[in-house]
């Protein structure tokens, strides 16, 4: 018996020093705040830049330009319509507005990775959009197919991040006009958590509904939002018909859009804060309506992307308190409508992963917490004002978010965290290293990053004198060694490649 109970303790040890050495995919959950929104705005604020919001839809209205059935559409809504100009009646894109939903859930192929965005949730997706990549070791470059299947297989595998994203970087070494459909067959197929689809042109958007129909099933598709796409607003107060047409496409079908103005401050909207939000707003319920005019209850999300400008060099600025104002009244002002929330990131202007990277970050990071945000675009990987997706950056962010899900569980007040049992037992001029409330609770008890080195000076400088960009690159390295691919159904992995082959060969490759 002696020797059966030994060989079970050496078993057990065994076990947990297997399971500390083991590859880990876990995915922690969307985060469901148990703190308060930060409200900076008061009830007469809101009422002023709403009332404004509809004064500026009525008298001056917004463009549809090279969209006449999206004109034609707004007339028979009731809008006055004069050549590329929609003057919307005070009130009308409210009404409309009404029929989106306020919570929407999208399924991912792996359902235990579904996330729900609105409410008091929060989604946290990766950089969107930069041409060029960098890394420690080849520096600044122009985004290639191999570098955006890193950063997915880097996104899958990190535990805080919820969305596989989209364009994680821009792969400039395909077409244009096919690039999209590689892009969509890596989020599919090297990882199993949500993805958003591709707005560059109307077919492309249908390219991303038929690929879907592919993963999911036809009917499925039509049923449930299986993708998030990011529709930006040409501010001030222009829809060009590309990013409708996509948009079309999506509230057709189901799928959810982020209508987002796009605005640099000073530049795309007025200096002021007041100023910028009348503007976001107004923009905003203008899009907002008209996925409701294509398809009433299309689901969608009410975006801001708004930064300032350094108005001696005419650089986008991060992380500034302006920013934070604009975002923490946007959040409010969505709130008013009962709709989902996008904004905030991993905003910087830095050009390397450096201490201006970081303070602008973690500004970007905790304003989006704190405003109310349910879809965090950009959460990691954004360098050098979203030119550039960085890998060490991607990984430094990406464990940061840790700290966004401990801040928003709130603080616990049940009887074990009170704690009185602990002060009872050490009492005065005692620690509570070792007693049992400690001993009981120390595993949970602190958030603890998995790249941040916290050793004693003689330790670090033995082991190198690392600074944070050193463990960044060897944490990507590891990451990507350790990657495995998700299973896939192997009938339906050869029906993508089957699609995708098919659609590359149907037209002539186009670089522009």
């Amino acid at each position: 018996m002696a020797e059966s109970a030994r060989r079970a303790r050496g078993g057990g040890g065994a076990a947990r020093r297997a399971a500390r050495t083991a590859v880990s995919f876990e995915t922690a959950r969307y985060i469901e705040r148990n703190i308060p929104n930060f409200e900076v705005l008061t009830e007469e604020a809101l009422q002023i830049i709403e009332h404004n919001a509809d004064t500026v839809l009525e008298e001056i209205g917004v463009n549809f330009p090279d969209n006449p059935d999206a004109r034609a559409v707004w007339r028979d809504a009731g809008a006055d319509v004069q050549g590329e100009r929609v003057r919307i009646p005070r009130g009308l894109a409210r009404k409309l507005c009404s029929t989106a939903p306020s919570t929407i859930t999208q399924v991912a192929r792996n359902r235990e990775r579904d996330v729900v965005i609105g409410g008091k949730s929060l989604v946290l997706a990766p950089v969107y959009g930069p041409p060029f990549v960098r890394d420690a070791a080849g520096g600044r470059r122009y985004a290639t197919m191999a570098d955006f299947e890193k950063f997915v297989k880097l996104g899958y595998m990190s535990k805080w991040l919820h969305h596989s994203g989209g364009t994680v970087c821009e792969p400039t070494d395909i077409p244009v006009n096919k690039r999209h459909l590689d892009m969509l067959h890596a989020h599919m197929t090297l990882s199993d958590k949500p993805f958003m689809g591709s707005v560059t042109e109307p077919s492309r958007a249908q390219d991303s509904v038929d690929m879907c129909g592919i993963l999911f099933g036809k009917d499925f598709v039509q049923e449930n939002t299986v993708m998030t796409s990011l529709i930006n607003i040409n501010s001030p107060m222009t829809f060009d018909d590309v990013m409708m047409g996509a948009l079309k496409v999506y509230a057709e079908n189901n799928q959810a859009c982020i209508i987002s103005p796009f605005i640099v401050g000073g530049a795309m909207a007025p200096v002021s804060v007041a100023g910028t939000l009348t503007q976001v707003l107004a923009e905003t319920l203008a899009g907002i309506a008209y996925s409701q005019l294509v398809r009433p209850g299309a689901p969608v999300i009410m975006g801001a992307f708004v930064t300032s400008i350094d108005m001696n060099s005419g650089a986008p600025t991060f992380g500034t308190p302006e920013a934070a104002h604009i975002t923490y009244g946007a959040g409010q002002l969505a709130r008013r409508l009962n709709l989902p929330y996008r904004s905030a990131g991993s905003f910087n202007g830095s050009k390397l992963p450096d201490a201006q990277a970081a303070y602008e970050t973690s500004n970007s990071l905790n304003m989006g917490l704190l405003s109310g945000v349910n879809f965090m675009l950009h959460a990691c990987g954004w360098l050098e004002g979203g030119l550039v997706s960085s890998f060490e950056k991607f990984v430094m962010d990406a464990d940061q978010l840790g700290t966004l899900h401990h801040l928003a569980r709130g603080v616990e007040m049940d009887e074990n965290a009170q704690a009185m049992d602990a002060i009872r037992e050490v009492g005065p001029g005692g620690h509570y290293l070792g007693c049992a409330h400690t001993q009981n609770n120390f595993r949970e008890a602190f958030w603890k990053s998995d790249l941040l080195d916290y050793k004693p000076f003689e330790t670090w400088s033995d082991e190198g004198a690392r600074d944070t960009q050193t463990l960044a690159t060897a944490r990507v390295e590891k990451m990507l060694a350790d990657y495995q691919q998700p299973a896939l159904d192997p009938a339906i992995r050869e029906a993508l490649d089957a699609f995708v082959a098919t659609r590359k060969a149907a037209e002539p490759d186009s670089f522009t």
